[in-house]
């Protein structure tokens, strides 16, 4: 998957989350990800995280590498597991 191809994809994404697009940029330039396998026929999964659980990472078992075509198959199979590592940032002005 190209830069453009992921690009593209963001632009297209429907807005369902309700989250201003400036508020997504502000997170984005905050977090850490790591995408492979734990093992070779686990899923192609992505962990994702704030940057201040970098330590966190270091605790899980580790991703083995996956590649572009991997990748890409797991999104079109819908396969694709996602993990969040650490606690969920808050958005906007819950209280």
């Amino acid at each position: 998957m190209s830069d453009s191809d992921a690009q593209n994809g963001v632009q297209s994404a429907p807005p369902e989350t309700g989250v201003p697009t400036a508020s997504l940029d502000d997170l984005a330039s905050n977090l850490l990800w790591r995408i492979g396998r734990v093992s070779d026929d686990g899923p192609v999964t992505v962990r994702v995280g704030l940057a201040s659980s970098a330590a966190l990472f270091h605790e899980l078992p580790r991703l083995r590498t996956a590649s572009d075509a991997e990748l890409q198959a797991a999104v079109e199979e819908g396969s694709l597991r996602v993990e969040w590592v650490g606690a969920r940032p808050r958005v906007g002005s819950e209280r």
